[in-house]
């Protein structure tokens, strides 16, 4: 069915609602799971950093991915944020199928 699972990191929860909302609204996500409060630990430009962001998990399909990396990318506030498609390799038949019938519909229904 080439269902994936979009794993992304904001700064806040603001931004996560934001991203979310707009992946839904325009089809490019059949639902978006939003957690608070994530620490992270990372090194970047050189330097070690402690940061609190939020995660974001997008369930689409495979047709969907590159437009959701664009929309995502357009929206969010990190220079190169983390945004990563990881396939889905079974689960739940039903709930595959309708993660598949909403991300490639466009639209809200």
């Amino acid at each position: 069915m080439n269902v994936r699972f979009v794993y992304m990191t904001t700064g806040n929860l603001e931004e996560a609602q934001k991203i979310g909302r707009e992946l839904v609204s325009a089809g490019l996500a059949a639902c978006v799971n939003i957690l608070p409060r994530m620490n992270s630990i990372y090194v970047w430009e050189g330097k070690l950093e402690e940061a609190s962001e939020v995660v974001m998990i997008a369930k689409t399909v495979q047709a969907r991915v590159a437009d959701l990396i664009v929309r995502v990318k357009s929206l969010h506030s990190y220079s190169c944020p983390c945004i990563v498609s990881l396939k889905v390799e079974d689960g739940y038949p039903p709930f595959l199928a309708w993660v598949a019938e909403h991300a490639k519909s466009g639209s809200a229904k």
